[in-house]
Formats: structure tokens, sequence, C-alpha cells
């Protein structure tokens, strides 16, 4: 097998420095979970039980604030994330969350600046305007335009 090299241990060097960088990224995925509750909280078990249920309770209110901003007028997705945020100060599953999260948007940030979806989407909302233009152009054609106060009473 040619490695490209004629040097005979420069393939374990290789596989042992993407061995470490792959242990630091885990490590760094790890760093800085958990609790960030003050000292005196953690050190006292009942006391650091009911602060994590009052950040529970207080994530809880603004998740399902958020959820019920989704259908009505709101930054719904945005108080939702802020309720996750406040959960990912106590809990390790939220942090977790936040994280895969943050690293699917800034992967469809990336997916969408690159020139050739920016292209397809302007082609497919051109080609949307159009489409609703020509409907409403012939809905117009076919009926008028009768403002709703002109409309006769029956």
């Amino acid at each position: 097998m040619n490695t490209g090299s004629d040097e005979t241990g420069e393939v374990a060097v290789a596989s042992e420095e993407a061995k470490a960088e792959e242990k630091a990224e885990q490590t760094q995925d790890r760093r800085g979970l958990g609790s960030r509750a003050p000292a005196f909280i953690r050190s006292r078990p009942v006391l650091h039980m009911s602060w994590q249920v009052g950040i529970f309770v207080v994530g809880l209110a603004v998740v399902v604030a958020g959820v019920v901003m989704l259908p009505l007028p709101g930054p719904g997705w945005v108080v939702i994330f802020g309720g996750m945020a406040i959960w990912a100060t106590e809990f390790v599953w939220a942090q977790l969350v936040l994280r895969w999260t943050k690293r699917k948007v800034t992967e469809a940030t990336q997916r969408a600046l690159d020139p050739r979806v920016r292209r397809r989407n302007i082609v497919l909302t051109t080609v949307g305007l159009v489409i609703v233009a020509v409907l409403v152009g012939i809905y117009l054609w076919r009926f008028g335009l009768v403002m709703p106060w002109k409309i006769g009473r029956q």
C-alpha cells in the first residue's frame, strides 16, 4: 500500500494526531456542561434541588409562552430558544440540545449562502410571484374589484 510517503513512521504519527484532535473535540464538547448555580447552592442538596425546580418552572413558562406565540403574533421560536437557554443554565440535556441547534442553524446558514441555492431560491420566488400575479389578474378580470363597503345589501 502506498501512503504517499517514504517515511515509515509518518502514518502512525498522523493517526495519533487525529486521535488527539478527536479527543480534544470531545473534551471541548463536554466542557462547560452542568449546573451554573452558585457554589453555595450546589453545596446544599435540598437548596440545589429547589433551585433546579425553579429553573425548570421558569424555563417551562417561557417555552409555553413561545409555543403559544407560534400561531399568534409574536417571536415564538425566539422565545422557545430563550426558554431552552434558561434550562441550559442548569440541565446538561438542554445544553446539548442548544449546541445541536446552533450547529444545525450554522449549517443551514452556510447552505443558504451557497450561490447555487440562492439562485434557485430567487428563481422559485419569482415563479411563485408570477403565478400569484396571474391568478389575481384572472380574478380581477372575471369578477372585477369591488370594495367591501360598496357591496349592496341582500
